[in-house]
């Protein structure tokens, strides 16, 4: 039987948890994306860690993609997030007059927690896209030799950075359940049908 003090500890408001909270939240990005957030010797992704005062590593390799992790509270998280969000915009908008360019993040979300974010019937991913105006897609496969989905989400970065926000306070309502095996590019089936055709050269 459980205990009926199971519920203590519920006193403190959902802001003060919230904020003392750690939240990681890793995202997929292509090499461009990568080489505007880094910048010239690093500068721009300094300038992110400095002000948003999140914990930012980018994953090593030569593949196309990489994975890109922030990590700190979920104020300091939800600035990096903005903040790179910005920059991607700024890239993105080349040669676009006046008119803002769609910015698009991919986040890599474990697939244990992807239920709660569309919700019973999609119920609460439509939530999400009518209440921030951004586009949020659920993969419907796996990330390769993972248990790790991508979610995309696109839309000007103000939409995007609500829309984050949102998914965030979801995931942190419903923790992983089981094991997760996170994603790393590279491990992909291109990479090793390009490999097993250069046996056959």
């Amino acid at each position: 039987m459980a205990s009926p003090d199971g519920v203590s500890g519920m006193g403190s408001s959902p802001e003060e948890t919230e904020l003392s909270i750690t939240l990681t939240l890793r995202m997929l990005m292509h090499g461009k994306e990568i080489g505007s957030i880094i910048g010239k010797k690093g500068e721009t992704v300094k300038r992110i860690r400095e002000q948003s005062s999140a914990r930012i590593t980018i994953s090593e390799g030569s593949c196309p993609e990489r994975i890109t992790t922030i990590t700190g509270s979920t104020d300091a998280v939800f600035r990096a997030v903005s903040m790179i969000a910005f920059k991607l915009e700024e890239v993105g908008s080349d040669g676009v007059a006046a008119g803002r360019a769609p910015v698009t993040l991919r986040l890599v979300i474990p697939a244990s927690q992807c239920g709660s974010l569309i919700g019973k019937a999609g119920a609460k991913i439509r939530e999400i896209r009518e209440s921030t105006g951004a586009q949020v897609q659920v993969a419907g496969d796996l990330l390769p030799n993972s248990t790790e989905r991508a979610v995309t989400v696109s839309g000007v970065p103000d939409t995007i950075i609500q829309c984050v926000r949102q998914i965030c306070a979801v995931i942190l309502e419903s923790p992983p359940k089981g094991a997760t095996i996170p994603y790393h590019p590279g491990l992909s089936l291109g990479t090793i049908l390009l490999s097993a055709n250069q046996v056959r050269g």
